[in-house]
């Protein structure tokens, strides 16, 4: 799981087509300082990773800011893996790990995993590192319950806690202990590992913060899931587990854990090992992982205009005259939300609604014109905050990406579910695709200045 960083390639930005130049402009701003998509809480910041299902990678040196904002607007992946604590880590200097790295990711929308890289199993080959970071003591002790392991684990607990806090990661964000594979069979080394990660969990827990492991599918993981199912409550366990296990797929399935360990969202998996990914122009050597954790990506229900609906899988074009009230609802409904219309929602396309039309396409580049067009529907579905949206991204501005998507092509069909699935990331490539956009099914500030400007 450890590496480090790879050189990266001077940033070059795309020109969008015309009519949108201008809007990129302003938006170009967002993407050079990063875009925000997770308000930080007003006390600090969030908990983190949080609600999450998606992709992310790890890497041992945490990336420099700007290859992060190049990463954010162009990789399919919103969470990461920083190394914050451990004498075994093999990236001790981290110049780019501050507090005010950590609080950017997050106001950027990152979920970050913080992982500690401490004292490994006696049994592991490769370690101690360094000399001064020593491994697990493998001793039974007169009562057989590994104390002094114990004794490590807590230890090792209190300084990743106070690692956390002075890089700003607030109490009741997992924290990861990286436990490297080990002989399995190895009976002490086994045990004196068990020990220790169980202390360390307890103290964790006594500190405020969540407790995840991460470890190879066949030593450590099988360990955990060994202690859960034969010797129950005889361990703390931690609350999520991080599987080492490169078999390709993107998911958090394997068969060295039963199917109900960890289970429903406490799980990340780690499918690929370390290899180079470019994106926006910027190589870097990572590993990369599915997760699973809290509830998952969702999005709590949505209102508008006391129960009007405006998500359809087809946005037809309206005039006066037209016998769609439905539609003429939805319009007159989202024109009101946005300020351009004050009138009835009683589904009639009125003078009133002719006006606010007229005031909108004026107002956002259009030809002024009676009808209402499907990139005139774009443009009024779109319009909002404008986040960085990808795979595992949820909430509002997912729902005014589906119903956009939708908008612009009716056999896209997409559910406003909130949650951005695969079926919007395919939706979201086919347009970027047709336009003439990068095909990276991330909703960044080229397909935001796109959609609002009615590209079809």
């Amino acid at each position: 799981m450890q590496r480090l960083a790879s050189r990266t390639a001077p940033r070059i930005l795309r020109t969008l087509a015309s009519g949108v130049v201008a809007l990129l402009t302003t938006l170009a701003l967002v993407l050079t300082t990063g875009a925000l998509t997770t308000p930080a809480r007003a006390d600090g910041n969030v908990v983190t990773p949080g609600d999450f299902t998606g992709y992310g990678f790890d890497q041992c040196l945490a990336p420099k800011q700007w290859e992060m904002n190049r990463w954010l607007n162009h990789s399919p992946f919103l969470a990461v893996g920083i190394y914050i604590s451990g004498k075994s880590r093999a990236c001790r200097n981290q110049p780019n790990l501050t507090p005010s790295w950590v609080s950017t990711q997050l106001a950027n929308g990152w979920r970050l995993l913080p992982i500690t890289l401490g004292p490994q199993a006696s049994c592991q080959p490769r370690f101690p590192r360094y000399g001064d970071d020593p491994t697990i003591n493998p001793k039974p002790g007169k009562y057989g319950r590994y104390s002094l392991a114990r004794t490590m684990g807590t230890d090792e607990a209190g300084t990743t806690v106070a690692d956390a806090k002075a890089l700003g990661i607030v109490a009741g964000s997992t924290l990861w202990y990286d436990l490297e594979g080990f002989d399995l069979g190895n009976t002490n080394c086994r045990e004196s590992a068990l020990a220790f990660l169980s202390a360390w969990t307890t103290k964790i827990h006594a500190l405020g913060y969540v407790s995840g492991v991460y470890s190879s599918a066949g030593s450590g993981i099988t360990m955990l899931d060994d202690a859960r199912v034969n010797r129950p409550g005889t361990f703390d366990l931690p609350d999520a587990i991080w599987i080492a296990r490169w078999d390709g797929h993107a998911n958090t399935s394997t068969s060295y854990v039963r199917n109900e360990g960890w289970q429903p969202h406490a799980r990340v998996k780690q499918y690929q090992g370390g290899h180079d990914e470019t994106w926006g122009r910027v190589r870097i050597n990572i590993d990369r992982n599915f997760l699973d954790l809290g509830q998952g990506s969702y999005a709590d229900p949505e209102t508008h205009c006391n129960g009007t609906k405006i998500a359809f899988y087809k946005y037809e074009v309206l005039e006066p005259g037209t016998k769609l009230p439905v539609k003429v609802k939805a319009l007159q409904c989202v024109l009101t939300e946005q300020g351009a219309y004050k009138g009835k929602l009683d589904g009639v396309y009125s003078p009133a609604v002719v006006a606010a039309v007229h005031q909108w396409q004026a107002a956002h580049g259009f030809k002024v014109s009676d009808r209402w067009t499907k990139s005139n529907w774009m443009s009024l579905l779109i319009a909002g905050p404008q986040p960085v949206l990808k795979y595992g991204s949820a909430g509002p501005a997912v729902r005014r990406l589906q119903r956009t998507l939708n908008a612009a092509n009716p056999q896209t069909e997409l559910n406003a579910s909130g949650v951005f699935d695969a079926a919007t990331t395919v939706a979201l490539k086919s347009w970027q695709s047709r336009v003439g956009f990068e095909t990276s099914g991330v909703a960044n500030a080229e397909s935001w200045a796109g959609l609002a400007a009615g590209a079809r």
